[in-house]
């Protein structure tokens, strides 16, 4: 039977320990805030319908001061339980990182040296070190705005039961164009392997930087700076060529995506034009404006979930170039303690050679000092 696949949050969760509790409670409370933020557009609702019902009496309005009273409250509820749901992430996330990351350290001092000589110590810093800062940066922030984006939706649809469904309707093409748009051109398998090699190109450049810096010294005595700084120049250019490419084939994707985004509003213009022409009942404005002011929590809906789809992709990424080093077995140590009797020590049949070589550069060495 082939074993399922494990997701993002459940490998970071195995470095959380207890402290996974806290990426939960995080996501309850992004949860309630995303349902909270949408009840101020509720109270704005009456407050319209309100408004028109008494016009031009304005001065009979009665349930004004209520209604705006209970939209901020509510506003500032959903802010309070967001604050206290990143706060909750973002403890959990710093453990995921140092649990992480002194893992890996652990790790490596077990490693041969030859193994952390052919990586570069830039490309194995870069990995220890940003790898592990995605995962923060993914858990942290793009945990509870995941939680929130999928909640958001939901609370629109139950709340157009009680507006006009055709609005509705009308509101959700753009986002879902958008939608699709998002995870056709701008994630899926080809945006996984860019983001690979991304990565690639990031950690090659590193690596290459801090062998330049290192080798400084020797450079400046035999005087080979020109020859010397070729690899290291040769590593930028090919990052440079493939960030102007790949932004290049992102830019149509990208405005696209955010043109359908922010163009949900005209889409409803466009829809009440065509439904009523010129016969506008005052119910059918007030659900135009509910509608119009929505779309706000829609477009915003749709950012977070493109930005927290690219932050997963990094963390997947990240994951695996970590796996890469854990998996390495390290050097076999002796689990039989023995006392000395003197200080002398004894080498029996040692063979070495160096990788990709046939030839061994030690051969059965035996040796008593």
């Amino acid at each position: 039977m082939k074993e399922k696949k494990k997701s993002t949050l459940s490998k970071l969760m195995v470095f959380a320990g207890n402290h996974k509790y806290y990426v939960y409670a995080s996501c309850i409370l992004a949860t309630i805030s995303a349902f909270m933020a949408l009840v101020p557009f509720y109270d704005i609702w009456r407050i319209i319908k309100e408004v028109l019902e008494v016009r031009p009496h304005f001065n009979e309005t009665v349930h004004i001061k209520n209604y705006g009273g209970h939209a901020v409250l509510f506003a500032l509820l959903s802010m309070i339980f967001y604050i206290v749901a990143l706060m909750c992430s973002h403890k959990a996330a710093f453990r995921v990182q140092a649990t992480m990351r002194t893992k890996m350290m652990e790790h490596i001092m077990k490693l041969p040296l030859g193994y952390v000589e052919s990586q570069g110590s830039g490309k194995i810093r870069k990995i220890v070190m940003e790898s592990s800062s995605a995962t923060e940066t993914f858990l942290a922030h793009n945990v509870p705005d995941k939680v929130i984006s999928k909640a958001t939706p939901i609370g629109l649809l139950l709340m157009m039961v009680f507006f006009d469904w055709r609005l509705g309707l009308i509101s959700l093409i753009p986002a879902i164009i958008a939608f699709i748009l998002m995870f056709t051109a701008m994630m899926g398998p080809k945006m996984a392997e860019d983001m690979k090699q991304y990565q690639n190109a990031l950690e090659t450049m590193s690596s290459e930087a801090v062998e330049y810096v290192r080798g400084v010294p020797v450079v400046k005595t035999f005087g080979q700076t020109i020859f010397s700084f070729k690899r290291f120049k040769e590593a930028i250019d090919e990052y440079e060529k493939w960030t102007l490419d790949y932004t290049k084939s992102m830019m149509k994707p990208m405005v696209c995506f955010t043109t359908f985004a922010n163009a949900i509003f005209a889409a409803l213009i466009i829809a009440a034009y065509l439904f009523v022409g010129n016969q506008i009942t005052d119910q059918f404005i007030l659900n135009l404006f509910f509608y119009i002011l929505i779309t706000s929590i829609l477009t915003t809906t749709l950012m977070k979930i493109a930005y927290a789809g690219e932050s997963q992709m990094m963390v997947e990424d990240a994951l695996n170039r970590m796996d890469l080093i854990m998996n390495v077995q390290p050097l076999p140590e002796s689990k039989e303690v023995k006392v000395p009797s003197d200080a002398s020590i004894d080498i029996e049949n040692i063979s070495f050679s160096y990788q990709n070589t046939s030839t061994k550069a030690i051969d059965h060495l035996n040796m008593h000092i």
